[in-house]
């Protein structure tokens, strides 16, 4: 798969930080040993001493810090650690659900492999906010505010809510196809009707964190386009 230039996907840069809009499909880190594009990589060859803030899942688009020299690293780390960043992502989700600052903090436990499971006894503490932003005859647009940083929280916090991410057959999302939401749609014969996203629906809109102790910034990442065509046919089709 063809990416964009790093140069493009940068939202925000100083001295100490870059923050990109990672495009979907492309990892974060190495996932592992070979020669798989990932957004480390790609950093390195722009800035030497690049360093991987946080992860994105592999299909989530969106906002993600990268540190230019340790000292910054540590800084973000640090606002991490103490929960200070505030990130927001967006995600369509399946039926339509009203959540008015809705909080789910089921603690979470991580079974190693990408799995991970709700678990009241074994679990780590997790939480999310939600609130509904657009409603669609199917499917709603959810905005989602983690406070921890639980692997795959936002997703499997949804599933709970029997709200799972358009696409995210990991928790039972169902792929959207345009046959389900636009009347007297007919595929040609033979045609093999594909999803209008070929991912699960979760982008990381927004993140706001200190660049020095004094200013704090919050960065905003545009959909990509996969995402916005979503929308966009919800928005004709289905509202």
């Amino acid at each position: 798969m063809k990416f964009p230039k790093f140069a493009d996907l940068i939202l925000f840069e100083n001295d100490d930080v870059i923050v990109v809009n990672k495009p979907p499909f492309l990892s974060s880190l190495d996932e592992r040993e070979g020669g798989e594009v990932n957004l480390l990589r790609l950093a390195k060859a722009y800035w030497d001493d690049a360093q991987i803030c946080h992860r994105l899942d592999k299909e989530t688009s969106g906002a993600l810090i990268i540190a230019k020299n340790p000292e910054a690293y540590r800084a973000v780390s640090m606002q991490f650690e103490k929960r200070q960043v505030k990130k927001v992502y967006h995600a369509v989700i399946d039926g339509t659900h009203t959540f008015e600052n809705l909080l789910i903090d089921l603690p979470i436990l991580n079974m190693g492999k990408g799995n991970v499971t709700i678990s009241r006894q074994e679990g780590k503490r997790a939480e999310t906010w939600f609130q509904s932003l657009r409603y669609f005859k199917h499917y709603t647009l959810v905005e989602c505010r983690p406070v921890t940083g639980r692997m795959h929280q936002i997703r499997i916090h949804l599933a709970t809510q029997r709200a799972s991410i358009a696409g995210d057959e990991m928790y039972k999302g169902e792929p959207v196809y345009l046959s389900k939401i636009k009347r007297k749609y007919h595929l040609g014969k033979d045609q093999e009707e594909l999803p209008i996203m070929k991912r699960f629906a979760l982008h990381a809109y927004e993140v706001t964190f200190k660049i020095n102790p004094e200013t704090e910034i919050t960065i905003h990442a545009p959909y990509p386009k996969d995402f916005e065509t979503l929308l966009k046919l919800l928005e004709k089709f289905d509202s």
